[in-house]
């Protein structure tokens, strides 16, 4: 596996595609600051991290619509790639949905929204979108 988020996000758009409850994805620190901002915004249920050996587990409760059904996710868009990484200045930060949705960044304080990076001034790498 070359790219791991691409990876994790896709498991994500996957299961809740086939209208699972609960997804596994294999761990790393920066899945799992990634799923504490999904779950901190509202779009998951709960989440919790499993150490089995090297690795662990990350085991994230889905969340829907009580009367529709409708996921809480609506879509997940990788931005930067291996092959094309997508640094933003903290003057450029991008806007999801006009403001309805989240882009998370990579930067030097860590793994944050851009919400969090516009009110400290910070630009960084821009993994990925959710609305």
């Amino acid at each position: 596996m070359t790219d791991p988020i691409a990876d994790y996000l896709t498991r994500l758009r996957n299961a809740i595609m086939a209208g699972h409850r609960v997804l596994d994805v294999p761990a790393s620190n920066m899945k799992k600051e990634m799923t504490k901002i999904l779950k901190d915004k509202g779009y998951i249920l709960n989440y919790k991290f499993e150490d089995d050996g090297v690795q662990g587990n990350i085991k994230i409760a889905l969340k829907y619509h009580p009367k529709s059904k409708a996921p809480a996710i609506k879509g997940l868009k990788r931005i930067s790639k291996p092959g094309l990484r997508k640094y933003v200045g903290s003057e450029d930060l991008p806007r999801v949905l006009n403001g309805l949705g989240i882009a998370i960044l990579s930067t030097s304080q860590g793994v944050i929204t851009d919400k969090e990076a516009r009110d400290k001034k910070i630009g960084g790498e821009v993994l990925c979108y959710v609305y």
